[in-house]
């Protein structure tokens, strides 16, 4: 019965773009953690992701066909090596970064919780 709640594509878009906003602040975590080791490349989220997302949403009923979607972590091909030794992390942008997607992951944190609570008011009948 509630299912279809589960399975609209509002609330599955938003747990699919939370999961890559997970693993996209994993990658900024590995790499500051690595802006000091030669030779090390940036790491992100890889570019198919959003494209997967886009495609499966323009061919409409994304809440049933969500699952075969999964955020990866890929080498950023567009960072440039900023040291001699051919590091590509930028720790001011790795910062600028975090920040950001903390925002974004507060954002779809809240629209979950907000499909879970009206849920929940609409079966205890009380506001949460």
């Amino acid at each position: 019965m509630i299912d279809p709640i589960f399975h609209s594509d509002n609330y599955q878009l938003a747990r699919k773009l939370l999961d890559g906003a997970v693993l996209r602040h994993e990658a900024i975590a590995t790499n500051i953690a690595n802006a000091e080791t030669p030779g090390f490349r940036r790491v992100d989220l890889a570019p198919d992701f959003a494209t997967q997302l886009k495609s499966q949403m323009a061919a409409g009923n994304f809440g049933r066909n969500s699952d075969s979607i999964r955020p990866t972590l890929a080498e950023d091909l567009s960072a440039r090596s900023v040291r001699p030794d051919g590091n590509s992390v930028e720790i001011e942008r790795e910062l600028m970064m975090m920040n950001r997607n903390a925002v974004e992951h507060e954002f779809l944190t809240n629209i979950v919780s907000n499909n879970l609570k009206q849920l929940k008011m609409a079966i205890t009948g009380r506001p949460v």
